[in-house]
């Protein structure tokens, strides 16, 4: 072996060494540890084989590149390697700057969660399940979340071009959207029927709680004897956000739990004076259903305050953490889960409706068909449990 292939060899390896010895100190055993360092010779040899024998000569910064993109790559979609510029921009200022409102995870390419109420990517008909192919021109088929978000950001009043890939279609869809400055969304009740409350929750903020309190103290006073809560496409927020809220409705018992790796499960529980909220609830839930939504879709699923009506959540439950590299990139690593209240993990798994309602895709410039199965089951639902009690 050359100096310049030992020299190499040695600076693609010491990133991965990194990346093993950040595992350790994140929980990892010694004995699964000595297993991964047999990988890191591997590791190695293949980057020694590289540069030896490759046809050209090697770009040693890029295979580096995207030897760091494909370790966090192999790990679930909120996690990602940062190179050195996008860690410029963690802790960045964000005054001025906006977005078109989209809440994204990656399955090949860039996958929309949700579009945020009232933005400009609802507005312009995106839904949850669409793929961005590109962004203003670059194809998000290497892109991390990470990324994808800072290039959907921008200054207020700016254009991003973005190119939609629906359901079975053959050509993406393009749209051009203004970037706006995000706005508080509060918890919004309306009477559906004879004594139906129906509550469109868009985030979760520290505020929610109190305004889930007061929309439901209002819609019962209007005669509300059950009531509807709609999460779809609710995926914005801090997911111990979701678990305040839920307290309204849990009077006593585990609404979920966290667990970091080799740590026991740590519970979230009702308290004495929770639960003040008593009127039977449906929990309305899709694939755009995200984050603290589905924290509190579980703990009331799973504490059998509500009936969850609709279509799987995403599963999009981890809290992640920015670590630091010796070269100055770092690593954006899911090291907390959020579980059910039996235990089950909720991270790429999501909640499973007790009602499950199939919603077909609607193509774009096509008018969807008239009504809401979703609604109207959740409604049958609760007026079902009435009769029987």
């Amino acid at each position: 072996m050359t100096n310049r292939v030992r020299a190499a060899v040695l600076a693609v390896s010491l990133p991965v060494l990194a990346f093993a010895v950040i595992g350790g100190f994140l929980g990892r055993d010694a004995a699964a540890q000595g297993g991964n360092y047999q990988h890191l010779k591997i590791f190695e040899d293949v980057v020694t084989l590289i540069l030896n024998n490759y046809v050209e000569e090697v770009d040693v910064d890029k295979v580096m590149h995207g030897a760091m993109h494909g370790l966090a790559d192999g790990l679930d979609p909120d996690s990602a390697y940062l190179d050195v510029r996008q860690m410029k921009t963690v802790d960045a200022p964000t005054t001025g700057l906006g977005d078109p409102g989209l809440e994204l995870t990656r399955q090949y390419y860039l996958r929309v969660i949700a579009a945020r109420d009232g933005s400009p990517a609802a507005r312009a008909g995106l839904r949850p399940g669409d793929y961005v192919r590109s962004i203003d021109g670059q194809s998000t088929r290497d892109t991390t979340v990470f990324e994808g978000v800072r290039l959907l950001r921008g200054k207020a009043g700016t254009k991003v071009r973005l190119a939609i890939l629906r359901g079975n279609a053959a050509e993406p869809h393009e749209v051009e959207l203004v970037r706006e400055a995000p706005q508080p969304l509060a918890p919004k009740g309306r009477t559906l029927g004879p004594g139906t409350g129906y509550l469109r929750v868009p985030e979760f903020s520290k505020a929610t709680a109190g305004q889930i309190r007061n929309e439901v103290a209002t819609l019962t006073k209007g005669g509300a004897v059950r009531l509807v809560i709609d999460l779809r496409g609710t995926a914005t927020g801090d997911l111990d956000f979701g678990y305040e809220a839920a307290k309204l409705f849990v009077p006593s018992g585990v609404l979920g739990y966290r667990q970091a790796r080799g740590q026991e499960k740590q519970p979230i529980s009702a308290a004495a004076g929770d639960g003040a909220i008593v009127l039977p609830v449906a929990v309305l839930t899709d694939n755009g259903t995200a984050g603290p939504a589905e924290v509190f879709a579980a703990a009331l699923g799973g504490n059998k305050r509500a009936s969850v009506v609709g279509e799987r959540t995403i599963g999009r439950a981890g809290r992640q953490k920015v670590v630091k590299l010796p070269d100055g990139a770092g690593l954006l690593l899911t090291h907390l889960l959020y579980l059910t209240p039996g235990g089950a993990s909720l991270h790429e798994r999501g909640v499973v409706p007790d009602v499950a309602v199939d919603v077909p895709t609607v193509d774009f410039g096509v008018e969807p068909t008239p009504g809401d199965p979703v609604l109207d089951k959740a409604v049958e639902t609760l007026t079902a449990v009435k009769k029987a009690a």
